[in-house]
């Protein structure tokens, strides 16, 4: 196991700056998902880790061993990385077996074993070995793609985007036989994705990352919880954001008085309610604020809820189970289950 380590890198393309100066660390063994939206440097940091491209400045270790540091770079065949990129990129003149041990010695190749090995660790049917790439589902791909990159025992696997191409069906099977393999084969892995859910899903600790910096790095739990900002709040997972006034530990909104957590400051503010926090009540039981629903849509286990505040407020989002669910036009009502969380009204989150 290796521990991944990043500091203070920086790299422009010409005069546009895509990391301004990135930390990061993954624990030897860990699984640290990069989520950001498009454009934000995802990509640029996992081809830097990689050594297909040098930072500017700043430094990038493996355990104890240096691969850049002042002007000076490992090449990407030293640097013991496996890489899995977006739709997996197998040759597709070779069959599976020939794909998953391309990157092996003659002698590993002839020996067969680690091939057993590797379509046991990914879950692929040995019966497979003998394909070819086209005669493959998507997420059967993805899984050769990966053993491929396990093959020889890499220090660091990093995976750019790889069930973007997938189909709903497919993607969370396929997402579970990754994590399970990279589990049992002790690697240290980075998984760019834009998909919240995925990196919250997978991931032991997730970084954001915003206009090239990484804003907030934590467990995907605490960073649901406590979200750095209130653009950081939006963008994992659905967000309830509201004008608010935060006095003595509590916010008055129009959702009623909450109590926020964490809270360091009194005064105008947003306070962050999630979706599941919103309890929606007949409109004849007594308390709460009045609603109506505007429309729902049903998932099976859960429906997402559109409501509009009455009269003249907000429109706000309610998560509720999928039973016994209000129809539109319905009169309810609305109160918050636990604590919320306030952000001064003074910071717009924009770390630019």
């Amino acid at each position: 196991m290796t521990e991944l380590t990043m500091s203070g890198v920086v790299k422009s393309f010409g005069r546009t700056p895509v990391l301004r100066g990135v930390d990061l660390r993954v624990p030897a063994g860990g699984i640290t998902a990069i989520l950001g939206p498009s454009g934000c440097g995802k990509s640029t940091l996992l081809r830097l880790i990689a050594g297909f491209a040098d930072p500017d400045s700043g430094t990038i270790t493996f355990g104890g061993r240096t691969a850049f540091a002042d002007g000076r770079s490992i090449p990407p065949q030293r640097r013991r990385v496996g890489y899995v990129p977006q739709e997996g990129a197998l040759f597709p003149h070779r069959t599976v077996a020939e794909n998953i041990t391309f990157g092996l010695t003659r002698h590993a190749r002839r020996a067969g074993h680690r091939l057993t090995e590797l379509l046991d660790l990914v879950g692929l049917d040995h019966e497979l070995a003998s394909r070819y790439p086209h005669e493959l589902s998507g997420g059967q791909q993805q899984r050769v793609a990966l053993a491929r990159a396990l093959a020889p025992a890499p220090a660091v696997v990093l995976l750019d985007e790889p069930f973007s191409a997938l189909d709903a069906g497919l993607r969370e099977g396929t997402r579970r036989a990754v994590l399970s393999a990279l589990r049992a084969a002790g690697a240290t892995a980075v998984l760019v994705t834009h998909d919240q859910a995925e990196a919250l899903s997978l991931a032991d600790e997730v970084a954001v990352m915003r206009a090239g910096r990484l804003v907030q790095l934590a467990a995907p739990a605490t960073l649901y919880r406590l979200p750095r900002d209130a653009d950081v709040a939006r963008f994992v997972g659905e967000a309830v954001l509201l004008p608010a006034w935060v006095r003595g530990g509590v916010a008055d909104c129009v959702l009623g008085t909450v109590p926020v957590r964490e809270v360091t400051f009194e005064g105008p503010a947003e306070v962050l309610v999630r979706p599941e926090q919103i309890k929606v009540t007949a409109g004849d039981d007594e308390g709460g604020v009045e609603a109506r629903v505007r429309e729902v849509s049903f998932y099976g286990h859960d429906a997402s809820v559109v409501l509009d505040i009455v009269p003249g407020g907000p429109r706000i989002t309610a998560r509720l189970p999928g039973a016994g669910l209000p129809d539109p036009g319905d009169r309810v009502l609305l109160a918050v289950h636990g604590d919320a969380l306030a952000f001064p009204k003074s910071d717009s989150g924009n770390d630019q």
